[in-house]
């Protein structure tokens, strides 16, 4: 399945349907395991419940996964008489008509898989732009639970109230933004944080609520959770919670109703993620931007070779100057003049490849030392001495 070309949700639904993949999963322990995937947090590490195996995604596919993942999990559980993919689209629908520039020009035309996966993926995204991303923090959507939160009610009543979504960007606001902006000395982390929030949020800029009427509006198990781990997530600043924030945490969560057992739970599970993914979430990294553009991009640079490995060696070996040049570059140094022949090469077979046109780009031939460093692994191993299997 790749989840960056057209018909992944068409295989993901077949898939799910073949092996009766959410069967053994209730809306708890479901729930838990999109916050153990990082999706509740914005920081998707894993596909939920580990349905399928991560292979290369990136965390952008990944994301999009994650939340068809919820959405269908909750539409699966649900009497809806609609198929998954036509109340889906109808439900962002009704979320466009009080926002007309949201998916303007998704939401024409007959409903379909394909435009689903459009909408999907314009809905993960913060900004878009395919080569500024790598510079940018902020890629995915932090809030999409949200939209899951939102298909659940519009499920029940096959219409949904926008202010729902209103008051629960607002409760998100005054909790998560509020603990986080209230410290007197940010660090790093904190102020990532609020960046991420703020850059996430679709109705709610700068919209405040009172605790009380917080506390009064939340009021579905799931509603509940979130909120608790969203503060949890907030008050992790320093790498741990504190008796303080700790005392904030367990106030929170008896006045939202939830037994301690899942307070201390929802505490330990923030512990956990963030322990364990520490070095690869990028809020949490020390890495430059020059190092965070290097690392995202040989991730793209490796994951289009794979995906195109047939392809690409076929047009390496029918360029035979360029094949010779590729495999003594595994023994020695190529000169200057050896060096553009591979670049001016690269780019004509890169033009016959439609998803490696990312190099035919302005700036796209920056990229062209990390082709060249990993399509010796397309090679014949006798090219290579040094060559290790992974």
């Amino acid at each position: 399945m790749n989840p960056s070309a057209t018909g992944w949700i068409k295989k993901l639904e077949r898939e799910i349907s073949l092996n009766n993949l959410l069967l053994s999963y209730n809306s708890e322990l479901f729930y838990d395991s999109l916050r153990s995937c990082g999706f509740v947090y914005g920081s998707n590490q894993e596909i939920v419940a580990q349905i399928f195996p991560k292979n290369d995604f990136s965390e952008e596919e990944i994301c999009k996964l994650n939340l068809c993942l919820a959405l269908y999990y909750t539409h699966y559980t649900s009497n809806c008489p609609k198929s998954f993919v036509e109340s889906t689209i109808d439900f962002y629908s009704e979320i466009n008509a009080v926002k007309t520039s949201f998916f303007k020009e998704l939401l024409v035309g007959a409903k379909s898989n394909e435009q689903l996966e459009k909408i999907i993926h314009k809905r993960i995204q913060i900004d878009a732009n395919v080569l500024t991303k790598n510079f940018n923090y902020f890629i995915i959507n932090a809030l999409l639970y949200i939209d899951v939160l939102a298909y659940q009610e519009y499920l029940k009543q096959d219409s949904l109230s926008i202010t729902y979504i209103k008051n629960l960007e607002a409760a998100i606001v005054s909790i998560s933004l509020d603990v986080l902006s209230s410290k007197e000395t940010k660090s790093k982390y904190d102020n990532s944080l609020i960046e991420l929030f703020k850059s996430s949020l679709r109705y709610n800029k700068n919209n405040n609520l009172e605790y009380e009427s917080i506390i009064g509006s939340i009021s579905t198990e799931e509603e509940k959770y979130y909120i608790i781990d969203l503060a949890c997530m907030a008050t992790w600043s320093d790498q741990m919670i504190d008796v303080e924030e700790q005392f904030f945490l367990e106030k929170l969560g008896n006045d939202l109703k939830l037994s301690i057992s899942r307070i201390q739970q929802s505490i330990k599970a923030v512990n956990l993620f963030y322990s364990k993914n520490m070095s690869n979430i990028a809020l949490l990294s020390s890495k430059n931007v020059v190092k965070s553009f290097y690392s995202n991009s040989s991730k793209m640079v490796k994951k289009l070779i794979t995906r195109n490995s047939k392809r690409l060696y076929q047009e390496l070996k029918d360029s035979k100057e360029l094949l010779v040049l590729l495999t003594q570059s595994t023994k020695r140094e190529l000169t200057k003049e050896e060096q553009q022949k591979v670049q001016d090469q690269l780019l004509d077979i890169f033009k016959s490849i439609p998803s490696l046109a990312i190099f035919l780009l302005p700036g796209g031939a920056l990229l062209l030392p990390l082709v060249v460093k990993f399509i010796p692994k397309l090679l014949p191993s006798a090219f290579d001495e040094n060559r290790i299997e992974d």
